[in-house]
């Protein structure tokens, strides 16, 4: 079954840059679409940015479009979040996630904090 690892994530202040990487296994990665999530306490996870299981498409919540850039490398079965100008509103865990057969598959996720 999929299995996700998150890195990247740490304290970063206000304006800084951070990528984050998730490495993926147990699964025919290239042939499906990959997504990030993020959770803050008290909310509910929402997405932060989609792409498709070529590479050739993606997608972005309305606060990550122009700011960030989500990536992927099939041969070596990963999936990046690039993240710049970070806000203290960005400050969360963020997940990577697929929808497979039937269900979703997520990681344990990897801190990010932003100090303003």
């Amino acid at each position: 079954q999929p299995q996700f690892v998150e890195s990247g994530g740490g304290l970063v202040q206000s304006g800084g840059s951070l990528r984050l990487s998730c490495a993926a296994s147990g699964f025919a990665f290239s042939r499906y679409p990959v997504n990030w999530y993020r959770q803050t306490p008290g909310k509910e996870r929402e997405p932060v940015a989609l792409i498709s299981a070529s590479g050739d498409n993606t997608s972005y919540s309305y606060f990550a479009e122009g700011r960030v850039t989500i990536s992927r490398d099939n041969a070596r079965n990963t999936v990046d979040l690039q993240m710049n100008s970070l806000k203290s509103d960005d400050t969360a865990v963020y997940y990577c996630n697929i929808y497979y057969y039937g269900r979703d598959y997520w990681g344990r996720g990897t801190q990010v904090t932003v100090s303003s």
